[in-house]
């Protein structure tokens, strides 16, 4: 018998949302949940020309941001 284990990450979901809506078009939340590549891109584009910031406010509020390792943030 197998058993599924779920990874989460140890990053929290209201600590990137938070960062994200205040911060985001800054790249912040990339860079809380390590994802610096990215973090960088937004921060040089403005939030990857805003439309970015948005789509990423959507992501987390329900739930399909990942970090950098893939795994969906903490509640």
């Amino acid at each position: 018998m197998s058993q599924y284990v779920t990874s989460t990450s140890d990053k929290k979901k209201k600590t990137a949302l938070l960062l994200c809506i205040f911060l985001g078009w800054l790249g912040i939340h990339y860079f809380y949940v390590g994802r610096w590549g990215k973090g960088f891109l937004y921060m040089f584009t403005i939030g990857f020309f805003v439309f970015g910031w948005w789509f990423d406010i959507y992501k987390i509020a329900t739930g399909g941001f990942r970090d950098n390792a893939g795994a969906p943030l903490r509640e």
